[in-house]
């Protein structure tokens, strides 16, 4: 129970890196794929269905793998300091 209390801190914070890091690489893949330096809004009436539906694909695939690189490494560092791994 405490490891579990002592990581939650840890894992918001990192949970909070991983957001701004999927962020930036999210733009920057959009950049270099498209060639637009902003990504389409679900709103933006001068862009398609399919521009609009491939950025949202694109930043979810991004952001979920960041996350997971984020949270399992999160973990593995707190197994190097503790010895156990987080629940």
């Amino acid at each position: 129970m405490l490891r579990k209390v002592a990581y939650k801190p840890v894992g918001l914070l990192l949970g909070v890196a991983a957001g701004a890091v999927a962020g930036f690489v999210f733009k920057e893949v959009w950049r270099l794929a498209s060639g637009d330096d902003d990504a389409p809004n679900a709103t933006d009436e001068d862009r398609g269905w399919g521009e609009i539906i491939a950025a949202a694909a694109l930043q979810g695939a991004i952001f979920a793998t960041v996350k997971a690189l984020v949270d399992r490494g999160g973990a593995a560092g707190i197994r190097r300091i503790t010895g156990e791994w987080p629940d």
